[in-house]
Parts: structure tokens; sequence; C-alpha cells
């Protein structure tokens, strides 16, 4: 809060970028009216949750993002010498309280969709909801920690990541049944979008067909896959050579 206009200025771009984005998804709806079964107000639902997540896991997995910048200026080599996690180190090296803004125009679409929608809300249910936004949390972070272990190897940052952080964004603001089937198998079974935007999503909707409880706990997939993410990351610490600077 040092330089509060810029922090409040920044906030506000951050309220209006997915702004437009949701802007675009109400005028297809307005033309084509549903896709694939799915109404405006169920995708707005799955819009809010997603927009939600990653504006969680940008603000305080920062860090990872811009984790380039720590191994190309030979910075990283000061946090292995610290008596502290270098995941813990790297998580607290930077935070983007901007994206408050896109936090809070996600929370207005997220109830938005939820007025609108004749929902029979239990314990179960809101569980299930506040999972959803944790899972995606997870993921996007995991993401995050994979692109910037891959930085131990490559120095810079590699822009094909974004095709999973936020490329990864735009394709979950959507149930994953209207894509192609290969696409919707990949993101529910090597990186678990579905289990974010689509399995419990069913679940909170009365779609779902089969055990309910497997539709509930979905989410907790999305949760599990930061560990991996972790033990990838170790393998990487393990095998950083420096800067050689």
């Amino acid at each position: 809060m040092e330089y509060r206009t810029s922090f409040w200025l920044l906030s506000i771009g951050q309220f209006f970028i997915p702004f437009t984005v949701f802007a675009g998804l109400y005028f297809l709806f307005e033309r084509f009216g549903q896709i694939k079964g799915w109404s405006f107000f169920e995708v707005a639902l799955c819009f809010g949750v997603i927009h939600m997540a990653f504006a969680i896991s940008e603000c305080f997995a920062r860090g990872f993002d811009s984790f380039s910048s720590l191994v190309k200026e030979g910075e990283f080599d000061r946090l292995l010498v610290r008596p502290r996690s270098t995941f813990i180190q790297v998580l607290g090296s930077k935070f983007e309280f901007t994206r408050f803004g896109r936090l809070l125009q996600s929370l207005f679409v997220l109830g938005w969709a939820i007025s609108n929608l004749s929902i029979e809300w239990d314990y179960f249910k809101v569980i299930t909801l506040l999972l959803m936004i944790v899972s995606g949390v997870f993921i996007f972070t995991g993401i995050f920690i994979l692109a910037a272990t891959m930085c131990f190897w490559t120095i810079q940052g590699l822009e094909v990541v974004n095709i999973f952080t936020d490329g990864g964004r735009e394709m979950a603001q959507y149930p994953l049944n209207i894509y192609h089937k290969w696409v919707s198998k990949f993101f529910t079974f090597i990186i678990p979008f579905g289990c974010v935007n689509y399995l419990p999503l069913l679940y909170i909707l009365d779609k779902n067909h089969g055990n309910t409880l497997l539709y509930m706990m979905s989410p907790l997939v999305g949760i599990i896959f930061i560990f991996p993410c972790l033990l990838i990351w170790q393998f990487g610490v393990r095998h950083y050579l420096s800067t050689g600077s």
C-alpha cells in the first residue's frame, strides 16, 4: 500500500480484464441460447469458480510464475544457502495483491450465477463448491511450479507454458464435455481441470449419473495434483548447476 493510487488502478484494470471475457461469454449465449445442454448461468458458475481459483493462485504463487528472473540473475543461489525450504522462499518472494480486482469480479459472477440457478443447496454442495475453488488453486499453482522447474534447464521461462496457465484458464471456464474427447481426457487424467469445472459441477446441478460420492470428492484429485509437482520441483533443485557467472 506504499503506492495506493497505483494499487487501485491496477486492481481496477484486473477487474475489467476478465469482465471483457465474461461479456464475450454473455453475447455467445445471447446468440445461441445454450451450448451442448449448458445454460448461460450454469457456465457462469463454472466461469466464476475457475477465475476465482486463478486469481488466488496468481496472487500467492506469483513467485513461481516469475521464477526465471531468479535463475537468470543468480538470486536462486542465495536461496539455497538459507535454512528454509526453497519452495517456501520462492512462494513468498512475490505477491500480486492487485489480483484482488480479478477475484472481486469472479465473486460477482459466481454470486450472480448462483442467484439465478435453482439449486437445492445443502452442506455437501456448499463443501463441494468450496473444494472446487481450492482444487483450482492447487492445480494452477502446480502448473506454475512445473513451469518454474523447467527454468533450471532452460533459464528463460517458456511461453509454451501459457498454454496450460492462461490457456487452461480460458478452456476450463467452460464445462469440459463441450470439447473433443481427447481434450477432455487430457484435462481430466493428466491436468485434472475436469475435477474442478465438470464432474463436481454435475453434482451441484443434479446432472450426475452413478455414484454421487465420486462426483463430490473429485476436486480432491486436483488438490493431490500438487504433490507430484513438488516432487518434480525437488528433482529440479537437486540438479540445479548455478548460473556459472
